[in-house]
């Protein structure tokens, strides 16, 4: 089968398309046609050499995507040959074919196509797994999510203003802020021009921040919480390193804490999977909430596709359109 592999560790250009053999469902998991592919800031730190793949995964990049169950390995009794699903996936999303445990596979949602629903599931379960199920955001609180317009941020605020958060992001230019305000979020500030710690301690400060940035937004998160808020991280775009003063974390009865969705257990996703069929498919499938669609690449392109996401030019969704 057609395969995109990372021929060694650098660039978007090190990514290229082969043939590697078709991969065997083995027990408990199925084999997807794929028919789109997500691409997301993991597959570009893996192909930089900076994330490497769980024990056992395979070693071509991506973690989701969306298509026709084309084998079933034994002990799966949930779903049959031809059934259309999008699937979180260990690695190897970025081919024709791909194998993953069922118990990580959705049905499509009513409505969406496979290109959308080829977005969902690796946004959808760092969101709800880190926001809700980590965060415990509730109905009323201030939700403040950094990058509004990349694929987690707009998921983010689709979700949280769903559930009834009053909720703000950050953005870095003036057709992001509409792009996330448009979602539902109640102000963008762009960084570019406005402190947001400044804006957030107008507001009472955050109940709930989600960031993915780093570096020193580190302290300043810290600074925009109200009391007794909580941190989530889940990623570190300018760095994991910075000087933090934990006497205001004491003080003020701060949360820090954070997660990677890959290296987590089979047993952790397919909870996070139970309940975003109970708690979100249902959205999705009453229009309620929809994945935000940047640009569509051919899977021959895929370095073109990295190039985009890393040139955070992108508002929503990148994908890969595979077979």
């Amino acid at each position: 089968m057609k395969a995109v592999e990372i021929t060694q560790a650098g660039g978007p250009d090190v990514l290229a398309l082969t043939q590697v053999s078709t991969p065997e469902p083995a027990y408990g998991q199925v084999r997807i046609k794929v028919a789109y592919a997500g691409v997301n800031r993991p597959d570009a730190l893996q192909r930089a050499g900076l994330y490497n793949p769980p024990k056992g995964a395979s070693p071509l990049p991506g973690l989701e995507a969306a298509g026709t169950i084309s084998a079933v390995g034994d002990g799966v009794t949930e779903w049959a040959v031809g059934d259309a699903v999008c699937a979180l996936l260990p690695g190897g999303g970025y081919a024709e074919e791909v194998v993953t445990p069922a118990a990580h596979c959705l049905p499509v949602p009513a409505g969406l196509s496979l290109k959308q629903a080829a977005c969902l599931p690796e946004t959808f379960f760092t969101v709800w797994s880190n926001v809700f199920m980590r965060g415990g955001l509730t109905a009323g609180e201030r939700f403040l999510v950094h990058g509004g317009s990349s694929g987690i941020g707009t998921t983010a605020i689709q979700l949280a203003s769903a559930f009834g958060a009053r909720v703000f992001t950050t953005a870095g230019s003036a057709e992001k802020c509409a792009a996330c305000m448009a979602l539902g979020a109640e102000v963008a500030v762009n960084y570019r021009d406005a402190d947001f710690v400044d804006f957030m301690k107008t507001q009472g400060g955050a109940h709930l921040i989600l960031d993915m940035v780093g570096g020193d937004y580190l302290p300043r998160n810290v600074r925009a919480l109200a009391d007794d808020g909580r941190l989530v991280q889940i990623a570190f775009l300018q760095g994991p390193k910075v000087e933090l003063n934990f006497a205001q974390v004491m003080m003020r009865r701060l949360t820090i804490t954070g997660s990677t969705l890959r290296p987590q257990s089979d047993l952790a996703k397919v909870e996070i999977a139970r309940q975003l069929r109970k708690h979100v498919w249902p959205l999705l499938e009453a229009g309620k909430v929809a994945p935000v669609m940047d640009q569509e690449f051919a899977l021959a392109d895929a370095a073109q596709a990295h190039a985009r996401m890393e040139s955070s030019a992108h508002i929503g969704k990148i994908v890969l359109k595979v077979t």
